[in-house]
């Protein structure tokens, strides 16, 4: 009988298909993903080699960084804009790579378009020229974002030398209180740990909590993993991946998806398999969460105070100035009251069709802050055309917030939507960085969609179970 093993031990071992002299292993890719931002300087390397791409039915590319999300006409104002996306077209067409671009009805962000499309699969190995690709692991894959030389090894090789990370089992067990979602779970969760404690490991996301969640949560928890430092996390696959992925454009039909469902429920860890850590939180102490500082694990609850300097560790003292000077606050102050100027309300952390639903929810009848520019930002074309079919396009807009195109938008200003001066922006993305949001000096609040909704009606950063009355549990 074999030892009891784990979802990414037997993903790493049946993907590894050798062992390189300084020790890392060479996995097998199942599925890359590439997008306008990393592969012009990929592509170019391999012609230079004069290399083709050696499996092209198994990479996928989308535009999301760089299309402005206020309009579609080409060519784009940005040069570069205009530049990448026709080098994309170019290389994709040459290399028979599928391609889901701006028109097509199928182009969003790419670690959106994976799996709605049925792309992204339990037990796969995905890699992807952009941090945030552990998104992919809510369906119990084990998903890597990768540099440009990493993106050049993959489309000539379709493998790339990695070694192994160590494994810590998240369990997060019970019901979350009214007005907590799951990003405020992965918040609390960087919070807990901090952004450098995941270094050395992938994650695994478990517990009742996560039992109970829908794909679009888990993809909300697994996207940001990387800002917690891990290498990437994962949710064990179980029938709500199944029913996830039923009848998608790339998922098995017939019998081969009855096979697939089979051979993707025996990946789950065994009960019983090694961890190398585990971490045990309590849904019940999780609270609607938002960020501080310019980390993503600079974060309080929404009725807690700012840290001040002196009650920092010797360690943080620098880093919670810094903090608080970039940020224009005061510490020992509540975070709740800070001014907003930008609701952004998107990316591929929380641009799903649910998000959107959530906030149709509570913005029905609500105004938008006349001091507050709010956009709504759906993560791909698909989310957009469901929410204009629900009339969910219709309530955000009678509410006050501009409705864009799919696109990455403001999350990391790489096209038009980009912060003015020292705004600051109650954002439902995943970096807080400085200049993230296209401004030197620009503030970013990380929050749930729904409190950033709250934000954006009252102008101020606010707790949404006070502002709307109500609460969502995931259990």
């Amino acid at each position: 009988m074999s030892e009891p093993s784990s979802l990414f031990d037997k993903v790493w071992e049946s993907h590894t298909v050798g062992r390189l002299r300084n020790g890392q292993d060479q996995l097998f890719i199942d599925t890359h993903l590439i997008h306008e931002v990393t592969s012009p300087q990929a592509f170019g390397m391999l012609a230079d080699l004069g290399l083709e791409v050696l499996l092209p039915e198994r990479t996928f590319a989308t535009v999301d960084h760089i299309v402005p999300t206020h309009t579609r006409v080409e060519p784009f104002a940005d040069p570069m804009a205009a530049a990448m996306i026709a080098e994309l077209r170019k290389n994709t067409a040459a290399h028979g790579i599928t391609f889901f671009d701006v028109g097509g009805g199928k182009q969003g962000i790419v670690h959106m378009v994976g799996p709605e499309q049925g792309i992204t699969q339990p037990g796969s190995t995905i890699a992807c020229g952009d941090s945030h690709t552990s998104t992919h692991g809510a369906f119990g894959a084990i998903a890597f974002g990768i540099g440009t030389s990493q993106v050049r090894d993959v489309l000539a090789t379709q493998t790339m030398a990695m070694s192994k990370p160590k494994l810590r089992r998240i369990e997060v067990n019970g019901a979350l209180r009214p007005g907590v979602y799951a990003k405020d779970v992965i918040l609390h969760i960087i919070r807990t740990l901090g952004v450098k404690g995941g270094i050395g490991y992938a994650y695994e996301y478990a517990g009742t909590t996560f039992d109970v969640m829908t794909m679009e949560e888990r993809m909300t928890v697994c996207n940001m993993s990387i800002e917690g430092g891990a290498r990437c996390g994962y949710v064990n696959p179980d029938a709500t991946t199944f029913a996830y992925l039923e009848g998608r454009p790339y998922a098995p039909t017939g019998a081969a998806w009855a096979a697939a469902v089979e051979g993707w429920r025996a990946l789950a860890s065994d009960p019983g398999c090694r961890y190398d850590d585990v971490v045990v939180i309590d849904a019940a102490d999780v609270p609607p969460t938002v960020t501080w500082g310019i980390n993503p694990g600079q974060a309080i609850a929404i009725d807690e105070l700012v840290p001040t300097v002196e009650g920092a560790p010797e360690h943080d003292k620098a880093g919670v100035a810094e903090a608080l000077t970039h940020m224009k606050l005061q510490g020992g102050a509540p975070i709740k009251g800070t001014k907003v100027d930008v609701a952004f309300f998107g990316s591929c952390t929380n641009g799903r069709i649910t998000d959107f639903i959530e906030v149709a929810k509570v913005m029905k009848g609500r105004k938008v802050h006349p001091g507050v520019q709010a956009i709504a930002v759906p993560g791909s074309h698909l989310v957009k055309l469901e929410c204009e079919r629900l009339g969910i396009d219709a309530v955000l807009k009678e509410a006050g917030f501009e409705w864009r195109d799919a696109g990455c938008s403001m999350c990391l200003a790489m096209n038009p939507d980009k912060l003015v001066g020292d705004q600051l922006c109650a954002s439902s993305s995943n970096r807080n960085f400085k200049g993230r949001q296209g401004s030197p000096t620009g503030r970013t609040v990380l929050m749930s969609p729904v409190m950033v909704a709250a934000a954006a009606v009252t102008g101020v950063v606010s707790d949404a179970r006070e502002v709307f009355g109500t609460g969502k549990a995931v259990a």
